[in-house]
């Protein structure tokens, strides 16, 4: 029972960090953008999957405009993105050009007969029922839907460098255990042990006696 709740509990944890890593790192998209456009929003109980508003202006704004990109992929399925600051917020992306985006968008835009395909870059999720939208960063021309995405350099550094912490922290937790915690936990079953056959003599010699 015990190493079932071990293993349920670190396979959340793991579930976790890789949805964390999944959502915060770029990812790049080669689509068709279709039409750009702005939308009054009011961010509900989603509020955690949007910016905040455009670096300069109240941050205090219940709801606000914000820019979409519409695009096709090749494979025909539709893909909506926003176009948000994310300021020095988080993820650290440090965009402040949402207006330049949206207007480098709205250039690429264009119809299945004279299709101009792009690769977008963005992190975050789509999720239709809970109206959550990926945040597009940066856009790019390229050949045709078959063009490369590249090599997702950023990415490779970031999640080798985790792994490497994360080995850094076992390696040390692993030479901590055995050099303080084993040798303690062995004393104290030693010492229980030496109780537990103290108290089973005594209650031998009780049972003699009577």
């Amino acid at each position: 029972m015990l190493g079932l709740l071990r293993w349920t509990f670190w396979l959340t944890v793991w579930a976790i960090v890789a949805a964390f890593f999944h959502y915060t790192l770029p990812q790049v998209d080669i689509v068709r953008i279709t039409d750009t456009y702005e939308k009054r929003v009011d961010p509900g109980e989603n509020s955690i999957f949007w910016s905040q508003t455009d670096v300069g202006m109240d941050g205090t704004l219940s709801n606000r405009d914000v820019f979409f990109i519409q695009t096709r992929r090749a494979k025909g399925d539709v893909m909506v993105y926003r176009n948000e600051d994310t300021g020095w917020g988080w993820p650290p992306y440090f965009k402040f050009d949402t207006s330049n985006l949206q207007a480098e968008a709205g250039d690429y835009k264009s119809t299945e007969t004279t299709a101009r395909y792009v690769a977008l870059k963005h992190y975050g999720w789509r999720n239709e029922f809970m109206s959550i939208f990926p945040n597009a960063i940066s856009v790019r021309p390229v050949s045709g839907p078959d063009a490369s995405k590249g090599v997702p350099w950023l990415n490779i550094i970031i999640l080798t460098l985790f792994v490497a912490m994360i080995y850094g922290i076992w390696v040390r937790w692993r030479r901590f255990r055995k050099a303080r915690l084993d040798p303690t936990f062995e004393a104290i079953e030693d010492d229980l042990a030496e109780r537990s056959d103290a108290v089973r003599g005594w209650f031998g010699r009780k049972r003699t006696k009577g």
